[in-house]
């Protein structure tokens, strides 16, 4: 009989029949880690069997969308996404806490990031090169035994990044209440100053400012534009930066995840933790995730810690401008307080480092290595 074992640290999956080794084959796992919520986009772990056995017979880089072949890949096409490629193991998770594996579709399967293998770059499926996922698919049954073994050995590198006043020079916030009326502008203004100088608690506000705002789709469309016009000089070149030294960059903001999520785009940033907000099929105001944690002081520790548990890493540092910037200091390796756009005196004063542009070789040292 024939069983799987995966090691997210070694990022390998050794295939073994009986007792007697097969062979080795190398993968990419999740970039966000381990873990077993829906939607997380992180791997699960613990016990399963391969319930499933999709694309036998199919071309090499067929792409399957929702386990239907829908055409083939071209290797020159240009899309970055995560496909599901040639062929795929459905898995079926074996434990409690992985119970809901199938409902998550968590696969084994080709890729068209076959350059990002050995490194963990999925969206929460196990990555193999096309070639190993037809030698794989042809050892194996419907009732093999898979065992994928949790990190145990730091390796990650995390970046940490607020979004409004340091990787863009506006608050999204503000210039929601801009678009609204000149005096719900200066008194949402005067709420977000207070909150970030700590003068008052992020959680006390935030949703005051909404409620006075009630912004529509129209205008989140404009600021996610104004957000993109203000990019930080520097600030493209420095996530590029960051990611050659191997350390994956998130946008951490209390801001709006679809208006920030174009700036994601264009600063090549795969990852946005921010809060989600809700428009009526007219574009209406329909309110947002009022318990998303970074609606609350503190709330980016729980995110981080979050990144902490499920990606072991090495290293994590902070940048932003706020005091639920600097509130992360216990939680991070280092604090860089970010003073490009606005100059926070508690947060200059706190921060483990004080810069005010991506160049400054006080940041810039740091990633180095």
């Amino acid at each position: 009989m024939t069983r799987i074992v995966i090691s997210l640290d070694l990022q390998e999956l050794d295939l073994f029949r009986g007792d007697e080794f097969v062979r080795t084959y190398r993968i990419s796992s999740g970039e966000k880690g381990m873990g077993f919520v829906e939607g997380s986009f992180r791997t699960p772990t613990g016990r399963f069997v391969i319930a499933g056995k999709i694309g036998k017979g199919e071309p090499i880089f067929t792409r399957f969308t929702a386990r239907v072949p829908v055409g083939t890949w071209d290797p020159s096409d240009p899309n970055n996404g995560d496909l599901v490629l040639t062929r795929i193991l459905r898995l079926d998770g074996q434990d409690e806490a992985n119970a809901n594996t199938m409902e998550r579709h968590i696969y084994i399967h080709g890729t068209n990031r076959e350059d990002m293998i050995g490194v963990p770059a999925s969206h929460g499926c196990i990555r193999l090169a096309n070639a190993d996922m037809i030698d794989l698919f042809e050892q194996v049954t419907d009732t093999t035994e898979v065992i994928i073994k949790p990190l145990t050995i730091p390796k990650a590198k995390l970046l940490f990044m607020d979004c409004d006043s340091t990787l863009s020079a506006i608050e999204g916030i503000d210039e929601l209440a801009r678009l609204s009326d000149p005096a719900i502008f200066a008194e949402v203004v005067a709420f977000t100053n207070a909150a970030m100088n700590g003068d008052v608690l992020l959680n006390e506000v935030f949703g005051r400012r909404m409620e006075i705002i009630r912004p529509d789709k129209s205008m989140a469309d404009e600021v996610a534009r104004l957000y993109i016009d203000h990019i930080m000089p520097g600030a493209k070149e420095f996530i590029a930066f960051v990611k050659s030294k191997g350390w994956i960059p998130v946008i951490l903001s209390g801001g709006f995840e679809p208006l920030i999520r174009p700036l994601a785009n264009i600063l090549e940033i795969n990852h946005v933790e921010a809060v989600p907000i809700f428009f009526d099929k007219y574009g209406a105001y329909a309110g947002y995730e009022c318990d998303f944690p970074t609606t609350r002081n503190r709330g980016k520790n729980e995110i981080i810690n979050e990144w902490r548990e499920a990606t072991m890493p090495a290293k994590v540092v902070m940048v932003g401008d706020g005091i639920s910037d600097l509130e992360t200091q216990p939680d991070v390796d280092v604090m860089v307080g970010f003073g490009g756009v606005v100059t926070r005196e508690k947060v200059r004063s706190g921060a483990d480092v004080w810069v005010k542009n991506f160049e400054e070789l006080g940041i810039l040292s740091l990633f180095s290595k």
